[in-house]
Order: C-alpha cells, then sequence, then structure tokens
C-alpha cells in the first residue's frame, strides 16, 4: 500500500508522485490557507446565506483568481496545479470554489481570450487581485440546458449598444463590479463588457436556497443599458464563445468535487471509529466496510481522470466532451459519496457540525449547474454515434 500523504485519505495508489514539486506546494499552500481562514467560518456563513467577502483580496494575493492564466501579471499555472486549486477550495465548500471559478473561468477567461488589449489591461489586474469582481451573464429564467433560446439582446445603434433583457442563476451577481453578458445581435450572440454601476444595470440577490448559502446568486437586469461599441468582445464569435467559458468552468468543477467528496469520506472515517453500537465501532461491521471501500475506489478513479483531464488540458488537447465526461462522472460519484456519509453519520449527519449534508445539499446544484447530468451524457453521446439528441 501506498505510504500515508497529506490529503485526508490514504493515496491507495499513490498519486502523489505523479505531481511536481510546484503542484505539491501550490496543493499544501492552498490547503494551510482555507484551513486557517475559511474553514472556521464556512458553517456560520452557510446558515446566514452569507460569502465571506473578506476573503476575496486573500485570494488574490495567493494568486488563486484565474490562475492558469498568463501575462497582464497573471500566475501561469499549469493546469493540473490549478485544478489542486479548486479542489483545495471546494474541501471547504462548493461555495468558495464557485467564486473563483467564476471569477477565473467565466469573467477573466473570455476577456482574455476575446477581449481588446484595453479590456484586458484594464480588468485582468483587477479581478486577479480581488480588486474587483466579476459576473458571466448566459442563463435565462426559461432558457436553461437551451442558452441559444436568450431574449437578451443587444442593439447597434451606430455610435452605442442598446442592451435589454435580463439574466438568472448568475454567481457573484450582486458582488460584481463588471459582468461579462452574452446577448443576441444583429449578427449572432456576442459578448460584452458590462459594468454593474451603468445607469439600467440592477441585480437582485435571490434568497431563500437550500443549497450554495454560502454563495452569491442573482438576477440581472438590464434596462436600455447604454453601452459604448467597444463594450463588445471584439472576437467573441456567436454561441461556441459563450460555451467555450463553460468548457473551462466545468474542467474546474471536475477536480474541485474531488475536494467535496473527500471531504466527506474523511468525515465519516473518523467517526465510524468512534461510534459504537451493539457493543463494538460501526467501522467494523461489514456493511460500512463496504460503503467505504466502495467510495475510496470512486474517489481514487475521479482522481484519475482529472488528472488525465489535466495532462490533455496542458498538451493542448482537450476536447469539451472529455471534460463534460470528467464533469458527469466526478460530480455524480461526489455527490452519491456525500448522500453515503451523510447516513453512515446517521442523525447526526444532518447537523452543520458535521460537513457531509452541507456539502450533499451543494453538490445538489453541482450536478445541474454548468450542463445538469443529463445535458453531459448526452455530449458524449453525440460523440459516440454522431447525432445530436438534445431536446429528443
Amino acid at each position: 500500500m501506498a505510504s500515508p500523504r497529506t490529503s485526508p485519505f490514504p493515496d491507495y495508489l499513490d498519486l502523489d508522485s505523479l505531481l511536481t514539486d510546484e503542484q505539491r506546494l501550490v496543493q499544501s499552500s492552498v490547503r494551510d490557507f482555507v484551513s486557517k481562514e475559511i474553514e472556521p467560518k464556512i458553517r456560520q456563513c452557510y446558515m446566514e446565506e452569507r460569502f465571506p467577502t473578506e476573503i476575496i483580496p486573500k485570494l488574490g494575493e495567493l494568486g488563486l483568481l484565474g490562475s492558469n492564466l498568463s501575462g497582464y501579471g497573471l500566475p501561469g499555472m499549469d493546469n493540473i496545479a490549478y485544478g489542486l486549486v479548486m479542489q483545495e477550495l471546494e474541501r471547504c465548500d462548493s461555495g468558495i470554489r464557485s467564486f473563483a471559478s467564476v471569477q477565473g473561468a467565466l469573467v477573466m477567461y473570455p476577456i482574455h481570450a476575446f477581449g481588446s488589449e484595453e479590456h484586458k489591461k484594464s480588468w485582468l489586474p483587477r479581478l486577479a487581485s480581488g480588486e474587483a469582481v466579476g459576473c458571466f451573464g448566459l442563463t435565462e429564467a426559461n432558457g436553461g440546458s437551451d442558452p441559444g433560446a436568450m431574449n437578451t439582446k443587444a442593439e447597434d445603434k451606430g455610435d452605442h449598444w442598446l442592451l435589454n433583457g435580463s439574466k438568472m442563476w448568475i454567481t457573484n451577481g450582486n458582488l460584481a463590479h463588471v459582468a461579462v453578458v452574452w446577448a443576441q445581435t444583429g449578427k449572432g450572440v456576442r459578448g460584452f463588457v458590462v459594468p454593474t454601476n451603468v445607469k439600467g444595470f440592477s441585480a437582485r440577490k435571490m434568497e431563500g436556497k437550500l443549497s450554495l448559502r454560502a454563495s452569491v446568486t442573482s438576477e440581472l437586469y438590464f434596462d436600455n443599458v447604454k453601452l459604448p461599441k467597444d463594450a463588445l468582445l471584439p472576437k467573441s464569435e456567436g454561441l461556441k464563445s459563450a460555451l467555450s467559458c463553460l468548457t473551462q468552468a466545468r474542467y474546474g468543477i471536475a477536480w474541485g468535487v474531488l475536494g467535496a467528496a473527500e471531504a466527506c469520506f474523511d468525515e465519516a472515517v473518523n467517526y465510524v471509529k468512534d461510534r459504537v453500537t451493539f457493543g463494538r465501532p460501526i467501522g467494523h461491521t461489514q456493511l460500512v466496510q463496504r460503503k467505504l471501500a466502495l467510495m475510496l475506489s470512486r474517489i481514487t478513479q475521479g482522481r484519475l481522470l482529472a488528472m488525465r483531464l489535466g495532462q490533455l488540458k496542458n498538451d493542448g488537447k482537450l476536447h469539451f466532451a472529455h471534460v463534460s465526461m470528467g464533469k458527469q462522472n466526478n460530480v455524480e460519484m461526489a455527490l452519491e459519496a456525500a448522500r453515503t456519509c451523510r447516513d453512515i453519520l446517521g442523525g447526526n449527519g444532518i447537523m452543520v457540525e458535521y460537513r457531509a449534508m452541507r456539502h450533499m445539499c451543494n453538490l445538489e446544484t453541482v450536478f445541474t449547474y454548468e450542463g445538469t447530468n443529463d445535458i453531459h451524457l448526452l455530449i458524449i453521446g453525440n460523440e459516440i454515434v454522431g447525432a445530436p439528441a438534445f431536446g429528443g
């Protein structure tokens, strides 16, 4: 068996030996920061339905925002190190990883990939430091899995754009200083850089969530928002540009949920060693050991999948359907692990003092957002048979 590692559970296949020294340093540094700065407050934030905004500058100082992007003072981490960042943030809470994922993959990435030089110089350094927060406006109330059905429109008025419409389920919406908004134009879907202090822009926080409570989710409204012509992301080309941003975010999710699964597993393992029923620890029973063995196997398989995705991404060979496989498989695995761990904890599993049910509730949302579980299966199915089945 592999030697012990710093992870919350034994690295059964010694996967740490596949990491570089730099990747291990990133992993340990983020874990140390999270355990000291976020873990002590995350339960209260979850109960209060509040994102801990005080950590944003610290995320920036550590280079955790847009960390796999280069130039403009950005860290330029390799993609496995970036995945480890997502994993360590979500080991704490999916809401923390969601913040960093949106900031980097859905706001900084499109500005980096499709923006003008002025967009990049103006926004990327501020977003990287945490001085500015961004959000990504694609999903609409009646859109969901069909983003091409969007109703938000940007009209070319000659010397300016006029933006009208609304967006829903927008992470960071009420925190944002800038929104990357996707809208129908006379020449297809295009992306726009929209400062949130412009006249006609408003955001409403969505309250009463039973999941991702430590994350800000908002509705955005655009009422005759007048934008300069250079608000357009000049290199954005139709819906495929918006979807390429989602591919970046989904890659991070495939890594992030491993942290949630490991946190639940670690908690359950410690619990079964001390919880005594019928005169012995429940960890000595066949049913519990079977559950733990299956979880360990599936978490390990998920880590192997994420590592391979990272290798492909580093080599420039990663396809969006590869990412769909990672997102679908690893989220489903993590959600099942959280549910199983909640079951092992019994009645204690519903208490906020334990992690499992908080992670379980969060993962119910992660199972749906950034492409539902079924949509990702259909993306892979399309690759297999060469025929799209969406809507059929």
